[in-house]
């Protein structure tokens, strides 16, 4: 298990441009697969175009505690690209008058930003219909100072979306390392003693799963059922959903693909996969990603690869909304993991 993250260790993949020249080339430009775009093209939805905005989601920073050997990030307590109040601002200026009904706090670890607790006070008086922050749970036992976050985030009516690689210790210490799985039930508990995740309550917990490996997930309501039963049984656990998100071929799990010798095949098993009635619905069509320094981009994903959005809206300080909804998502081979099986975004499954 990595202590570091890529670009601490100044592997060749910490640069964004190696990533999209195995995206772009190799299988793809032999033309072993078809590439992403005219596989949609077939469907007559290329170029890809944004619907409503519903989502606007914010990166506070690529600083975390952990770092996850699956991570599209590179997240880790070595990074330090952080989002600063000045940027903060800008941002608030936009939540308080976007059309989108969800706020959504990403990063690394969001929490972990000094200016985290500050930025969240000040959006929720903005009245976001769905206020997310997502949280490796981890993060609330990592040191006193976060002990308080499951009443701080009771306090302004947050909904808590947590990283859950599994309900069991070994599966999920194998892919974020040991003793995240015991931190992570400790966490969650105390989220449920505050009223979190209880089946008539509304503060909201939803968990994520992503695979430890090289393969796509189970059916999510299959799952859920199982994380469920599990964790309640076991540890007296309650959470409203489990939301399963395919690793896309991006940064660390990119280059776990590589070392591993499974890249091909999990290309392979992506584009195999395809599911056209998921095009229409992945995250790209209705979120907007902000990234820790401003930026504007289509997804999360097309973050980390520094592919920015095609409109001429390219920072948060010069948004304007109905200019970015009338722009062509911009795409790679990266794409086929929200295309595959049941689809995949932020807020799990899509078709």
């Amino acid at each position: 298990m990595a202590t570091k993250s890529l670009k601490a260790r100044q592997e060749v993949l910490a640069d964004v441009n190696k990533q999209l020249n195995i995206l772009e080339n190799g299988i793809f430009a032999d033309g072993e697969l078809p590439y992403f775009r005219d596989k949609i093209a077939e469907t007559g939805n290329f170029p890809l175009r944004p619907q409503k905005l519903e989502i606007l989601q914010i990166n506070v920073g690529y600083m975390c505690n952990q770092v996850c050997e699956h991570c599209h990030v590179d997240a880790g307590p070595d990074r330090k690209e952080i989002m600063t109040r000045e940027t903060m601002e800008q941002c608030l200026k936009v939540i308080r008058k976007t059309g989108a009904h969800t706020l959504d706090l990403t990063g690394g670890a969001p929490e972990m930003n000094p200016d985290f607790r500050w930025f969240v006070e000040e959006a929720a008086k903005a009245g976001i219909q769905d206020f997310i922050v997502r949280s490796n749970l981890t993060i609330i036992r990592a040191n006193k100072k976060y002990h308080d976050l499951p009443q701080f985030f009771k306090k302004h009516n947050i909904h808590v979306v947590s990283s859950m690689p599994h309900y069991t210790r070994g599966k999920t210490d194998k892919q974020r390392g040991d003793g995240v799985f015991d931190k992570s039930i400790k966490a969650l508990q105390e989220l449920n003693a505050v009223g979190y995740g209880q089946p008539d309550g509304n503060l909201k917990l939803d968990l994520v799963y992503n695979p430890s490996g090289a393969f796509l997930p189970g059916d999510q309501a299959a799952l859920e059922q199982d994380f469920k039963k599990a964790l309640m049984e076991d540890f007296g656990i309650a959470f409203h959903n489990l939301f399963t998100i395919t690793n896309l071929p991006i940064s660390r799990f990119l280059d776990y693909l590589i070392a591993s010798e499974n890249y091909e095949d999990y290309m392979y098993a992506l584009v195999d996969a395809f599911n056209p009635t998921a095009v229409s619905n992945v995250m790209c069509t209705n979120t907007l990603s902000v990234s820790w320094d401003g930026w504007l981009y289509d997804c999360d994903f097309n973050q980390m690869l520094g592919l920015k959005n095609a409109s001429p809206v390219k920072h948060i300080k010069e948004y304007q909304e109905e200019v970015l909804q009338n722009r062509n998502i911009v795409i790679s081979q990266h794409c086929y993991g929200c295309t595959a099986g049941a689809g995949s975004s932020c807020q799990g499954t899509v078709a």
